[in-house]
């Protein structure tokens, strides 16, 4: 690749982060895990089709710290008060003090409408692939655009749609993996995209630089008293916007299957992180899969077997999925509309705790109904995001 991925990732571990000092603390007896795509990202909050677009766009609107937009997400995040969250579509930022502080300080640690402030002393985020260029002509219409389609991760300026994990307890920085580098082509079985003639989508050059990640996979630990947690953060891409060589299905699909294999016991040596260092999670650790994976087991457009096939994991705990009174409702004739977490009537978004470790006490979609307290949060698109929090209590073993 033409960019330094791998800086950018070792910058992220050792600037972009709080919390290095790892002082003991009681294990608490119980936690609240959470996922929510924020889409606060530059798009959201300008007219369609303005130009020149950046990350400075939401570095202004957390400056002023009067967005209702963004004070309605604080005031969900405070509701449901989880201990540690992942934000997907939040923009990377690479100084803290614009971005993940000034929301934490700015918007989280304030009372919002009679929501209690909440403090989130340790955080982590890096820099992702979306937005970041190609020279490549990756969507096949004749242009090498380096954005858009043709970036990396699809995006129109780098650290679009980024991602950063938000946590009451310190985070190990020095054990945490990032996977940014990994290159599709080195996952065995990889579902690689042909067109319609059967010869390779993609160009030799650009299948040998193309990340499976799109914006990355994160492992990162996060200690809770005595016990270490991993919290497995991504985003993987939407399984639209191509054609009939679905690319960005069999990509959704690989990205997902990705964290299946990292979980298991064998066959996950060919996985190599941002250091090099190759294999996947330790056998019995505790950890949390979160994150939205545009990918449903029963709706949607994504090859259904990659998310089936996490779900039905043996290490996972994936029954009983959260649920909303407000998501039946939008959807009144939909079977499986209890558990969407999207406005746009598909679950997307998923907290999948560890048996080992925990068990699940209670969770929810944050989806109320018409009627019910705060659903002024959540009536229109603008009102926050067109994604609901998801969240998991459990119960420490």
């Amino acid at each position: 690749m033409n960019y330094n991925i791998l800086e950018a990732s070792v910058l992220s571990l050792t600037m972009f982060c709080s919390g290095m000092q790892l002082e003991a603390q009681t294990t608490p007896k119980e936690l609240t895990f959470a996922t929510y795509n924020v889409s606060m990202e530059s798009e959201n909050y300008v007219k369609k089709g303005t130009p020149d677009l950046s990350e400075k766009v939401l570095i202004n609107e957390l400056a002023l710290g009067n967005n209702q937009q963004i004070k309605n997400i604080a005031k969900i995040i405070q509701t449901v008060r989880p201990d540690v969250i992942l934000l997907n579509e939040f923009d990377y930022i690479k100084d803290p003090n614009q971005g993940v502080l000034q929301f934490i300080k700015g918007y989280l640690a304030k009372d919002q409408d009679g929501a209690k402030s909440i403090d989130y002393p340790y955080y982590y985020y890096g820099t992702v692939n979306t937005g970041q260029p190609s020279p490549y002509d990756l969507d096949n219409n004749g242009v090498a655009g380096k954005f858009g389609a043709d970036a990396w991760g699809f995006g129109l300026y780098p650290g679009q749609y980024a991602m950063m994990l938000i946590s009451r307890y310190p985070i190990d920085l020095v054990k945490v993996r990032t996977f940014q580098n990994f290159k599709w082509k080195d996952m065995p079985g990889a579902l690689k995209t042909v067109k319609a003639d059967g010869s390779d989508w993609y160009a030799p050059e650009a299948w040998a630089s193309f990340p499976l990640s799109s914006k990355s996979h994160w492992d990162v630990p996060v200690k809770v008293g005595n016990k270490t947690i991993h919290f497995l953060a991504s985003h993987p891409t939407p399984p639209s916007f191509d054609g009939a060589e679905d690319r960005n299905g069999k990509r959704n699909h690989d990205e997902i299957r990705f964290w299946k294999d990292y979980i298991s016991d064998s066959n996950n040596q060919y996985i190599y992180d941002d250091k090099g260092i190759h294999g996947g999670l330790a056998p019995n650790s505790s950890f949390v899969i979160l994150g939205d994976q545009n990918a449903s087991p029963d709706e949607g457009n994504a090859i259904g077997e990659g998310i089936r096939s996490l779900l039905a994991h043996p290490k996972l705990i994936s029954e009983n999925a959260p649920q909303s009174k407000g998501g039946t409702e939008h959807s009144a004739n939909n079977p499986f509309a209890k558990n969407h977490t999207a406005f746009w009537r598909m679950r997307a978004d998923y907290v999948l705790p560890s048996k080992a470790g925990f068990k699940i006490i209670d969770s929810g979609v944050f989806w109320p109904a018409k009627g019910e307290p705060m659903f002024d949060l959540v009536e229109k698109r603008e009102s926050s995001s067109d994604h609901r929090l998801v969240w998991v209590k459990v119960k420490l073993d």
